[in-house]
C-alpha cells in the first residue's frame, strides 16, 4: 500500500506503492517476537546434554550440528530483526570462536524481560540505559572473579579445550582433539610488542573421510590437497629445499594477437626447439638455486614437467594462494614472482616432502619443518557428517586455547559465572534506584537463563536447580558453583574442570546486550516493496495453493 499524507490541498504520496510499514508498539512486538523465535530454536542445543538440529538446504544437503553459528548460517532467515540475531552469532564466532549459542539465548531472554518492562510502560531508552550500566558492572565483576592462568599450564588449557567441545558429538576423541589443539596453537603463537598473538588462520584444517576420529593428526608443516604433477617425478624427497613460485612455468602468450608465418619444416622445428629451450632454462634456474621441490601457484607446462622430472625435482602446480602463504610461514621460504630472482636463501626447508594417498585422494605432505609458524590438522572420521562436526569441534577448541593464550584469564563454566553476575547485579540495582533499577534487575534475571537452560536440556527440574544454585552463590566461596548436568547437582566447576575463557563470556554479554538494545530502540519498520518478479512468483504460488482442492473418493 502507498502512504498518503492529508493536506488542505489534498492527499500527498509519501512512500512508494507496495511499501509496508509498522510502528510504535506493533513494530517493537514484531521485532522482539522474531528475535525470540530464533533464540528459542537455538536454546535446546545449549550444553553437553543439548540436542542437535538437522538442517536440509534447498539442494537437499544435510547438516547435523548443535553449533549455534552453523545453525543460524544454514537457516535462511527472512525477518530483519531475526537477521540481527544471526549477525550477532557470526560476530561472536569471528571474535572469540565460541559461545555462539550463549549469546543468542541471552539476547532472546533480555528481549523477553524487556518486553515485560515495556508492558509496565517503562520507556525503551530507560531499559537500554539500564542494560548499558548492567553490562559495565558485569565486566567489572568478571574482571574481579576471573582467575589468571599461566599459558604454560597445559592441564588448564586442556580443560578449557575439553569444555568447549562438551556439546559436540566427538565423544571419546575429546582429549585427543584437546592435545592437538594445544600443540597447534602453541606452535603458531607469536609475540608482538609485549602481547602474545595466536592467529588460528595460520592453522590449516584438512578434512578427509575414512579411519576414525582418533586418527586425526597434527602435521608440523603443511598438507597440499594436490598430487605431484608428473608420474616420472619422485614421490618422496628427504631434506627438501622448496622453491615457492608465484609465476607460471609456461611460455607466456603475447598480449596482442600475433601471427607467425612458417614456410618450411625447419622453421617449425626451430620455433618448437626455442620454446623447449626457454622452458629448459627455467628449470635450470630452479636447479641452480638448489631446489629439489617446486610449489607453483600457477600452471606448469607439460614440457617443463618433463624437464623437472628429468632433474629429479618434485613439483606441485596450482597451489592455493592461502596455502602458499602458509607454506612460506612453515618452511621459512620466500614466495618468488620472477624466476630470475630465485636465490638459494629464498628456499624453504622441510625434513620430508611426500605424496600420500588418503582415502580416494592423493595429497602432498610437507612435514618436519624446523620451527613452523603455520601447521596443519588432518581430520579423519567415518562419516562425512562426522568429519564436518569434528571440524567444528576442533575450531572451537583452537579458538578457546588461543583466547586463553592471548588474554590469560578463565572463569568457571556450567552457568556459574552467570549466576554470580546475576547475584552481583541485583545488589548493584538496589544502589541505582529509579526505573533503571528495573532494567538492571531484568538483566540479572535474564543471565540466569544459561544455568536454567543447561538444567532443562539435561532433563532436570529447573526451579529446584535455580534455588540450590542461588543458595550456593550466597556462600563466601560460592562463585564457582554451577550446574553439573551429568549428576544433576550443584558442584564447584573449577574442581570439576569445567572452565571457559573470560573473554568468551565478556564478548557474549556485550554482544547480547547490544543486539537487544538495538532491537528495543526500533519503533518504526518501513519495508520497501518487493521486486516485481518476486511478487509475481508469490502471487502465482498463492493461486496454485488455492486451486488445489482436496479430492474425496
Amino acid at each position: 500500500m502507498a502512504y498518503l499524507a492529508q493536506t488542505p490541498s489534498g492527499p500527498v504520496l509519501i512512500l512508494k506503492e507496495g511499501t509496508a510499514r509498522s510502528r510504535g508498539k506493533e513494530a517493537q512486538r514484531n521485532n522482539i517476537m522474531a528475535a525470540r523465535i530464533i533464540s528459542e530454536a537455538i536454546r535446546t542445543t545449549l550444553g553437553p546434554r543439548g540436542m542437535d538440529k538437522m538442517l536440509v538446504d534447498s539442494l537437499g544437503d544435510i547438516t547435523i550440528t548443535n553449533d549455534g553459528a552453523t545453525i543460524l548460517k544454514e537457516v535462511e532467515v527472512e525477518h530483519p530483526a531475526a537477521k540481527m540475531m544471526v549477525e550477532v552469532a557470526k560476530a561472536q564466532d569471528n571474535m572469540v570462536g565460541d559461545g555462539t549459542t550463549t549469546v543468542v539465548v541471552l539476547a532472546g531472554e533480555l528481549l523477553k524481560k524487556a518486553e515485560e518492562l515495556l508492558d509496565q510502560n517503562v520507556h525503551p531508552t530507560v531499559i537500554v540505559s539500564g542494560f548499558r550500566k548492567a553490562v559495565q558492572k558485569a565486566m567489572e565483576v568478571i574482571d574481579k572473579v576471573a582467575i589468571p592462568v599461566n599459558i604454560d599450564d597445559r592441564e588448564t588449557l586442556k580443560k578449557v579445550a575439553i569444555t568447549s567441545m562438551g556439546s559436540k558429538a566427538v565423544g571419546i576423541a575429546r582429549e585427543h582433539f584437546a592435545e592437538i589443539s594445544i600443540d597447534a596453537v602453541k606452535q603458531i603463537v607469536e609475540k608482538r610488542g609485549d602481547k602474545l598473538v595466536a592467529d588460528i588462520d595460520n592453522i590449516q584444517i584438512i578434512k578427509k573421510e575414512g579411519e576414525s576420529l582418533r586418527d586425526t593428526q597434527l602435521v608440523k608443516g603443511i598438507i597440499i590437497d594436490k598430487e605431484v604433477v608428473h608420474p616420472g617425478m619422485p614421490k618422496r624427497i628427504e631434506k627438501a629445499k622448496i622453491a615457492l613460485l608465484n609465476c607460471p612455468l609456461e611460455i607466456e602468450k603475447t598480449e596482442f594477437s600475433a601471427e607467425i608465418r612458417i614456410r618450411d619444416p625447419q622453421q617449425m622445428k626451430a620455433f618448437l626447439d626455442k620454446e623447449a629451450q626457454m622452458l629448459k632454462s627455467m628449470v635450470e634456474k630452479i636447479k641452480k638455486a638448489g631446489a629439489n621441490v617446486v610449489m607453483c601457484q600457477k600452471g606448469i607446462d607439460d614440457m617443463a614437467q618433463h624437464f623437472l622430472a628429468k632433474e629429479g625435482i618434485l613439483a606441485v602446480r596450482r597451489v592455493k594462494e592461502s596455502d602458499m602463504e602458509k607454506l612460506a610461514k612453515a618452511t621459512g621460504g620466500r614466495i618468488v614472482t620472477n624466476l630470475d630472482d630465485l636465490k638459494p636463501e629464498d628456499l624453504g626447508y622441510a625434513e620430508l616432502v611426500e605424496e600420500r594417498k588418503i582415502g580416494e585422494d592423493k595429497m602432498v605432505f610437507i612435514e618436519g619443518c624446523k620451527d613452523p609458524r603455520s601447521v596443519s590438522i588432518l581430520i579423519r572420521a567415518g562419516l562425512e557428517r562426522m568429519v564436518e562436526e569434528a571440524e567444528r569441534a576442533m575450531h572451537d577448541a583452537l579458538s578457546v586455547v588461543a583466547d586463553v593464550i592471548e588474554k590469560n584469564k578463565i572463569v568457571p563454566g556450567g552457568g556459574a559465572i552467570e549466576a554470580e553476575l546475576s547475584k552481583e547485579l541485583r545488589k548493584y540495582a538496589a544502589q541505582i534506584g529509579g526505573r533503571e533499577q528495573l532494567a538492571i534487575e531484568a538483566f540479572a534475571e535474564a543471565l540466569e537463563i544459561i544455568p536454567k537452560t543447561l538444567a532443562e536440556n539435561a532433563g532436570l527440574e529447573p526451579i529446584d536447580i535455580m534455588v540450590e544454585l542461588r543458595a550456593a552463590h550466597e556462600k563466601p566461596d560460592g562463585f564457582a558453583y554451577g550446574v553439573d548436568v551429568f549428576s544433576g547437582k550443584i558442584v564447584n566447576m573449577l574442581e570439576k574442570g569445567v572452565i571457559e575463557p573470560a573473554v568468551v563470556k565478556e564478548q557474549a554479554i556485550k554482544s547480547a546486550a547490544e543486539v537487544a538494545s538495538m532491537i528495543l530502540r526500533i519503533d518504526d519498520v518501513i519495508a520497501a516493496a518487493k521486486p516485481k518478479e518476486e511478487k509475481e512468483k508469490g502471487e502465482k504460488k498463492e493461486e496454485e495453493e488455492t486451486s488445489k482442492t482436496p479430492e474425496f473418493d
